[in-house]
């Protein structure tokens, strides 16, 4: 396919989940390209869209911002995440009166996911006791076995660990948080056979994902 460079990037939890298993594929049909990551959320990853500093952004949907195109991939619902011995995980069921009094280990106060977190409760009259603020998916996800904490998360980032009963996931409450996820690209530009088929291929990565939340809404 010739030489080139392909300049990306992608949230924390992209770059360990769907990011490596897109890259196999690509480097078989464009073994040339030279391939930049560009790891941080979604802010982040605006701004470098907007200063040309990279081609494409695999993230969160971000504000409305008339100068970037967002590529639709898949939607997820964030749920609580917490060790199997905590009482809510004992019996299945999240007691409400509780949520504001627990100990929570959320994402980073700058992400986007963080201001989903805040607006969801803040709608509910609750404020969260943030206790560890992180910015690792991984650590969040040993704290919460540990059982220092509650955590906030996409159950897809932590669906090891729920089958294997180290953690479970329970839904917010009777309204779901979803987020969307997708490719931010600058408006009007037109997209090289290169970042065409990085595309596709993120696509094909994340079918089972769209596809099973498709499943749960229906359920």
């Amino acid at each position: 396919m010739g030489k080139g460079r392909l300049r990306l990037g992608a949230s924390t939890a992209a770059c360990q989940y769907i990011i490596p298993a897109v890259l196999r594929e690509f480097k078989e049909s464009f073994p040339e390209h030279a391939i930049t990551i560009a790891p941080g959320d979604t802010p982040l990853l605006v701004a470098l869209l907007m200063r040309h500093e990279i081609d494409l952004a695999l993230t969160l949907e971000a504000d409305k911002e008339p100068q970037l195109d967002f590529h639709p991939l898949f939607t997820d619902e964030l749920q609580f995440i917490l060790g199997p011995m905590h009482l809510w995980a004992q019996a299945r069921r999240v007691n409400r009166s509780e949520i504001p009094r627990q100990n929570y280990i959320l994402y980073n106060k700058q992400s986007v996911t963080f201001r989903l977190v805040e607006n969801y409760f803040r709608s509910e009259k609750m404020v969260l006791n943030t206790v560890i603020e992180m910015g690792s998916t991984e650590a969040t996800k040993e704290l919460v076995k540990l059982g220092v904490g509650i955590s906030i998360l996409a159950p897809w980032v932590a669906q090891k660990e729920i089958e294997d009963g180290s953690v479970v996931a329970l839904p917010l409450g009777r309204r779901k948080l979803n987020r969307h996820w997708g490719i931010l690209h600058r408006r009007g530009k037109a997209l090289n056979l290169a970042e065409e088929t990085f595309v596709g291929l993120c696509e094909s990565a994340t079918a089972p994902l769209r596809n099973s939340f498709a499943f749960s809404q229906m359920g």
